[in-house]
Parts: C-alpha cells; structure tokens; sequence
C-alpha cells in the first residue's frame, strides 16, 4: 500500500516515575488531539509521545476509521521515520472491524485474540488488562492450555524487534484499535511497563475519539464557511455573473479535507472559471448545475496529488452533499442573472415601443403638414415646364425641383407607410407573382450594379392575405439595400419556400455584411451607416413594420464581408384570420 515518511524522534533514556510519566503522557497524548492537525500530522505526534518511553524504539498503531483501515509505524532506529500504509483489517465475532489481518501467522492470530479479548489472562505473557507482553520474541513461546484436555500452543514472532507489547484500546462502542511497544533489545520491558502502556492506550482511544470530533467539527466549519462566502457573493446584486463566478470558485478549494492540493472549476455557459493553480487532478468530484431542468454546467473539485488515504475514497460523503450545495447555489445565481437580463431587455423593449409610437406620430404630423406644400411645389414646377420659350437653363432648373418634390414626396410615403396612416388593401395574393412583379422592375438595375440575380421560387406556396403593394415595397426596400451592398458587384438571390402554415421570402447578397454591433440596429427608424444623399434609415424601418402588419416576422443573419441574408416569414391565409381573431379576443 501507500506510504508516507516524515522525520520522527525520541528522547531521554532514563526510566521515569510512572505516575510522573503517565501524567505528562497523557497531557502530550490529549493536548495533541486538540490542535488543528491532519490525521498523519496527529499522529505522528501522539507517536513522538509515546516513543519518549525509555527501551521503546517504535510504535505501531492498528486502526479502523470507517472505510479506512489502517497500520501506522513510526520509528527511532535505525533512522528516524514513520509510515502509514492501509491494513486488510477482519472482523470480529461481533462484526465490529478488528485490527489484525486473516494471515495465519502466530502474530496476527495473536492481535486477534487480544483485540476480541480472548486471551488466558493467567499465562504468563498476558496482563490482568488483556495485554500481550513478550521480553524476546525470537524465543519460541509455549502458552500453556485452558485446560487438562488442551494442548499448549508455542508461538513464533519473530521480527526486527525483539521486546514487544501489544495492548487494545477503545475508540468508540465501534471501534477497537491495538497498540504495539517495541524495542531492539531484549527486555526493554517490565510488567509494570506494560501496565503503564495499558493506560497510555485508553488515554489513546479517548485522544482518538476527541481528535475525529474536532476534525468533523473543523470540516462542518469549513462547509458552512464555504456555503455563507458563496451567499455573500451571489446576494450582492450588483455584482456580473462572471465576476460572482470567479469569486466562488476561489472559496471552494479551502472548504475541502484537503485544500493544500485541491484546485477547482466552474463550467457555466461552456465559460470556465478555475481557481489559482488550476490543472486537472487525479481524484474529480462533480455536480452539475440544473436551471430550470436544463443542465447549464458544472462544478468541479479536483485532488492534484494522491494520498494513502483516498484507497478508502477520496472524498467524504459530507462533501459530495456539499458540492451539490455548491452546484444549486451557483444555479440560483445563474437564473437570477438571466431574469435580471430578461427584465433589462423587456425594458429596452417597452423603451424602444415607446420611442416608436412617438416616432410614428411625429412621422405622421410632419407628413401631413408637408403633404399640402409638396404638392403645390410639383404642380406649379409641373406648370411651369409646360410655359413655352422657357430658357434652357430655366427648364433644367425646373427639371431639378421636379425631381426633388418628387423624392420629398417619396420620403413623405414612406413616413406615412411607417407611422401606419396609409389604409392597407390586403387581398388573396400569391407571393410567387408579387415577386416577379417586383423583380421585373428590378433586374435592370441589378445589371447596371454588376449583379448577378438568381430567383429560387418554390412552386405550391399557400396563398397569403396580404397587401400586394406593400409586399412589393418590402422586396424592393430588401433587393435596393443588398444592391447597394455590393458596390463592386455580386450574386442576389430571391427565393421563396413554404413552411407548414407559413411561407418566407429570402433576400441573400454576397456583399460586405453588417457589423454584429448594428445588427440589433438596423431596423430603427432613421438609423443608417450610408451617406446623407445614399439613404434616409427609413427602408428597414417600413419594412419591418409591413412585415408586423401582416403578423409576420424578420430575421436578418450577417457576418462583415459575408453578406448578409434576410427571411420574412408571413402566415398563410387561414393562419393569419385565426391570429387576427385571437387578437380581437384579446383587445375584448
């Protein structure tokens, strides 16, 4: 099994008194139970104690704690050392674990019957305790029978050590563990000296048993240190998920047996956020973390090194609670985010709904007020083009106002389109002719743009209650933006295809593509990255507000220099007469 050496000493030689003794043992042996110490730090300190004892040269504690049975050795001779290493400990007649193995060798047969207590007190080698005391175990020994109809049994230890005392002690109504003295020479011991080890023992056991209560509380404290560290950090909620992440995944390593060689991560999102001195270790625990029944990550603990005791697991069962405490609270966390970012986009929402309906009435005013003069400016520019002996820089002028009144007039439609003051004149229509309507118009000025115009019209679309005019603005306002798009030339393709109850029409270009940051931009009224005389940032605007009007939706797909790909989906006749009655339900 594992191993595990450190430095070990003992001193003083003279034989002291054994109460004086005893008194001091027993102070070093309990006062170590109360420091904060690792089980192979305590110990190797209560084996220092011991090892103080004049003629003893080493000490072997046998015990079971749990899964974990164990042999600890320490040593003064013939170099100072100490070693751990798991037992295959048996049971008892009564089923409790007892510290010797099932070997038939006469020394673990021996550990058995002093752990079960099944010993001939009257032999000469045992106490009035139950101890086994020896003063030369390369002698063979002969125990005398019970009785007149048994036979004598001789032993045969052996060993390095030649003077040997095996004494039992009691943990707990579930634990027995076994103490060896040993020694080099022969009769370092006397009967009182083992008497004297017999207490030392007891006082052992109660050390013991005191030293896994202080080590479960200390673990329990750092549990709940753990836990409270983490409710700060996710109540303050002003603080980002991923700094609140970070922060919690640094407070688990010292919660653990172990933190000197425990590194943890959090996944969430497929972010990761680890704690210093992260790498992946040898022993993993994990607990994924649920939102909303949907797994979003996962929250790990990682040994980075073994240790001997993790034969019997690494990981306590109050840990594997305490993970997924870990992973539930970071899962809180998680949803709590998402809610305050689906509040803060409802907002955005509700704010931009608002900006609108102001947008649209001041639209609306102003293209009314602007109507009346617009058209007397083209009708008396529209007259006075037809005055004969008109100079010819006067007509060109003329020319120019017409043209301008009539762009003014444009941009007046379109405000009207947008603020919803022109009545629709929605009828059965198919999408398949509007589009060849629309593109009849089109493809002219596709060729004059160098672009290349491919139509992929699916055949059996359902037939849409829509207003043919505003469809055809629709595909006109999508086909004059892609072109200009592609001011070097391209490919443009229009396609329509059917989905169930819906059918869409795709608007694809090859041309330069819309930054991610204007993306969610690109259909507010007045907004445009062209030139002053390029674009008035009202052609996505009345587009999306056609498609809404339809109860239909748009969705534009975009990489910079990739181009870019719009989709409106529209319900076919019969969908939208049920959408419009649901929402004449809802308005009653």
């Amino acid at each position: 099994m594992g191993e595990v050496w450190a430095n070990a000493s003992g001193n003083g030689r003279g034989r002291p008194a054994h109460l004086t003794a005893g008194a001091a043992l027993s102070q070093a042996i309990l006062h170590s139970a109360s420091r904060e110490l690792s089980r192979t730090d305590f110990l190797f300190a209560v084996s220092k104690a011991l090892m103080n004892f004049p003629g003893c040269d080493a000490i072997e504690i046998r015990l079971s704690d749990g899964d974990l049975r164990y042999r600890w050795e320490a040593a003064n001779r013939p170099q100072p050392r100490v070693r751990f290493e798991l037992a295959p400990w048996t049971r008892g007649p009564d089923g409790r674990v007892i510290p010797a193995s099932a070997d038939p060798t006469d020394l673990e047969r021996l550990c058995r019957e002093v752990a079960c207590r099944q010993v001939d007190r009257s032999q000469p080698f045992f106490t009035e305790g139950g101890s086994f005391w020896t003063g030369d175990a390369w002698e063979r020994l002969t125990l005398a029978a019970a009785d007149l109809r048994g036979q004598a049994r001789s032993l045969c230890i052996g060993g390095h050590y030649r003077s040997l005392a095996i004494t039992r002690f009691v943990v707990d109504e579930a634990t027995v563990g076994l103490l060896h003295f040993k020694g080099e020479q022969p009769n370092c011991f006397a009967k009182t000296d083992v008497e004297f080890f017999e207490a030392a023992a007891q006082t052992l056991g109660l050390a013991i048993a005191d030293w896994r209560a202080h080590y479960a509380l200390r673990e329990r404290v750092k549990e709940l240190t753990c836990l409270y560290g983490i409710t700060q950090v996710t109540e303050r909620g002003d603080t980002p998920l991923e700094e609140m992440l970070g922060r919690i995944v640094s407070l688990l390593p010292p919660a653990w047996r172990y933190p000197e060689i425990a590194a943890a991560r959090l996944v969430v999102d497929d972010r990761e956020y680890v704690s210093p001195g992260f790498r992946p270790g040898i022993h993993t625990q994990s607990a994924d973390i649920v939102v909303d029944g949907r797994g979003r990550g996962v929250v790990e603990l990682h040994y980075l090194e073994d240790r001997p005791e993790f034969a019997a697991g690494p990981f306590l069962n109050e840990e594997e609670k305490l993970i997924a405490a870990v992973a539930r609270e970071v899962a809180l966390a998680v949803e709590r985010s998402d809610v305050e970012k689906e509040r803060v986009q409802l907002q955005q929402q509700l704010i931009h709904a608002d900006r609108l309906a102001t947008i649209g009435q001041l639209a609306a005013g102003v293209a009314h007020e602007l109507n009346e003069p617009l058209g007397s400016i083209l009708g008396f520019a529209q007259l006075a083009q037809k005055c004969p002996g008109l100079p010819e820089k006067a007509a060109r002028d003329i020319d120019k106002i017409v043209t301008g009144a009539l762009y003014a007039r444009e941009i007046v439609k379109k405000l009207m389109v947008f603020a919803r003051q022109v009545p629709s004149a929605k009828t059965m229509v198919k999408l398949n002719q509007v589009v060849e309507e629309a593109l009849y118009f089109l493809e002219a000025r596709c060729a004059r743009a160098g672009v290349r115009l491919i139509r992929e019209l699916a055949p059996d679309l359902p037939e849409l209650h829509a207003d043919a005019a505003q469809l055809k603005q629709v595909l006109v306002n999508l086909v004059v933006n892609a072109v200009q798009a592609m001011p070097n030339g391209g490919t443009l393709t229009v396609a329509t295809r059917a989905d169930g109850s819906t059918a869409s029409l795709v608007v694809k270009d090859t041309g330069i593509g819309i930054p991610q940051e204007n993306l969610g931009k690109i259909f507010l009224p007045f907004f445009t990255t062209k030139g002053i005389s390029e674009g008035t940032g009202l052609g996505l605007s009345v587009v999306h507000g056609i498609v809404s009007s339809h109860g239909g939706v748009i969705e534009v797909q975009s990489q910079p220099g990739q181009g870019a790909r719009f989709e409106v989906r529209l319900p076919a006749a019969g969908a939208q007469a049920d959408q419009e009655i649901a929402q004449d339900d809802q308005r009653g």
